[in-house]
C-alpha cells in the first residue's frame, strides 16, 4: 500500500519531503508527488506515515490500495 498526495489539495510547502524515511516524497512539476513503488507507509518506522503527520493541509495526503 502506498499513500498519494492530492494536487488540488498540495500547496507545495514541502513539508512532508524531509519526514519520508524511504525518499518516496518528490516534487513534481511544481508540487509533490509519492513514488508509490517504494512508499511503505512508514510500516516499521512509525505508527503512521509521517507525511500524513506533518502535512496541515486536510486530505492532502490520503492512502491508495
Amino acid at each position: 500500500m502506498a499513500v498519494q498526495i492530492e494536487a488540488s489539495i498540495c500547496t507545495a510547502c514541502g513539508d512532508c519531503e524531509p519526514v519520508c524515511p524511504t525518499k518516496s516524497i518528490v516534487p513534481h512539476k511544481g508540487l509533490y508527488t509519492v513514488k508509490t513503488e517504494t512508499c511503505t507507509e512508514c510500516d516499521g518506522e512509525a505508527d503512521m506515515p509521517q507525511c500524513i503527520d506533518v502535512c496541515m493541509e486536510e486530505g492532502c495526503i490520503v492512502f491508495v490500495d
